[in-house]
């Protein structure tokens, strides 16, 4: 296998074609519909595998800069297709691409560096990602994409949604809003076979009980939030529709590459001045992307496009966060627990500056050069601070697919 193979995402076109032929390999067992269209006209997909009432739903492409889910899923399906074990009392329905327009944007199939990984890179702006959206939205905004993804939802009931997520670079995790007993133990086994490190502290996950290392359980609604800045709380996301059936949510999360540094359960020595460090440096990145925006609107046509809108919504984050974590920070802060708030803290003003920087360079702007070299000093320095490791991609979608069979298996027991 080449190493363009190996590191290679599929595109959304390619998933469809997968789906379909695994569907008409099995035309009695499965099928694939279109269950909705994205605000730009792209249909939504979903392959159902199996006829019973109960139901797992499996949903990919929530977030564009996320890819491995994709290739997830098709595992997922192959598996369940030919596994009876897993269908004999569950049918697995397969929401191939939850934001189409968003991973049309996001074009880096095959990332060899972060440098890469950042060039293409694309995420929209919190109330256009489907899943988030009704956090910040009233119901009557809802984009197309969710108004689907809850439609399928009040279908099939599921009592198992698994939503495949990722990161660039640190290790993996599972949340889940309500616990699954017995799912830490096989999560940890599979990540600890791949070689894949269990992100202890995420800073998703930050002031979540914990079921097990890395297995985080979302806090009950009024619950106060861990960072109350940010305008998105999981709490009111499609990720807890399932609850009004008696179902709940798995989101489970794998790196692209990964570090070690996320996964220390040590105590940190000095929390309180490493979370101030991480803030000052957090506001002065944001700075100088603030310092590009600010002299380069005027030259650029408007309206805003997406990869402007959400440039500009990625620092909007930034002075309430670093607020944030310049608050006493808990006693028993771990040392992966400032790891991953310092990835999260070189992730967004880089992102970003990789957005803003497509647009430069789309409008032939002369302050591009300026922003390609903050892109590269800043990707390569925190590929060199977390002494990143590529996960094969095999990897990435073997841990995934085992986590996500075991929390249907383990969701169904608990429930019986």
């Amino acid at each position: 296998m080449s190493l363009l193979q190996e590191l290679r995402y599929p595109s959304v076109s390619e998933i469809v074609a997968s789906a379909r032929a695994l569907a008409a390999h099995r035309p009695g067992l499965s099928t694939l519909r279109q269950i909705g269209v994205s605000r730009a006209g792209r249909p939504l997909h979903l392959l159902s595998v199996g006829h019973a009432q109960r139901a797992v739903l499996v949903v990919a492409g929530a977030h564009a800069n996320e890819p491995a889910g994709g290739s997830t899923l098709l595992s997922l399906a192959e598996r369940v297709l030919y596994d009876v074990e897993l269908r004999t009392d569950t049918s697995w329905h397969f929401l191939l691409c939850a934001d189409p327009d968003g991973a049309s944007l996001h074009v880096t199939p095959a990332p060899r560096t972060l440098l890469d990984y950042h060039l293409g890179f694309f995420r929209p702006a919190g109330p256009e990602q489907p899943e988030w959206s009704p956090s910040v939205l009233p119901p009557d905004r809802l984009p197309p994409e969710t108004r689907a993804l809850t439609r399928v939802i009040d279908e099939l009931r599921p009592y198992l949604q698994a939503t495949l997520h990722g990161t660039d670079l640190g290790g993996s995790w599972v949340q889940l809003t309500k616990d699954i007993p017995g799912l830490a133990e096989p999560f940890a086994k599979s990540a600890a076979e791949l070689h894949i490190p269990v992100e202890t502290g995420a800073s998703d996950a930050a002031g979540w009980p914990a079921s097990g290392p890395g297995v985080h359980v979302m806090p009950a609604p009024g619950s106060d939030a861990a960072y109350p800045s940010m305008p998105d709380d999981a709490r009111h996301s499609t990720w807890y529709h399932a609850h009004r059936y008696g179902g709940l949510t798995a989101v489970v999360e794998v790196p692209m590459w990964a570090s070690d540094l996320v996964g220390d359960p040590a105590q940190h020595p000095a929390p309180a001045a490493a979370m101030r460090g991480l803030a000052r440096r957090l506001r002065l990145d944001a700075r100088q992307v603030e310092t590009v925006l600010t002299e380069v609107v005027p030259r650029l046509p408007g309206p805003d496009g997406p990869l402007l809108r959400a440039a500009k919504w990625a620092l909007e984050l930034v002075p309430g966060l670093a607020d944030d974590w310049v608050r006493t920070p808990p006693a028993d802060t771990t040392k992966a627990y400032v790891g991953s708030v310092d990835a999260f803290g070189r992730r967004l003003p880089l992102r970003a500056a990789a957005m803003l920087l497509r647009v430069l360079q789309e409008a032939d702007d002369r302050a591009a050069p300026r922003l390609e070299r903050l892109v590269a000093s800043w990707s390569d320095a925190f590929a060199e601070h977390f002494g990143a490791r590529w996960v094969p991609l095999e990897h990435q979608v073997e841990h995934q697919s085992r986590t996500v069979v075991a929390a249907a298996l383990h969701a169904r027991d608990n429930a019986a």
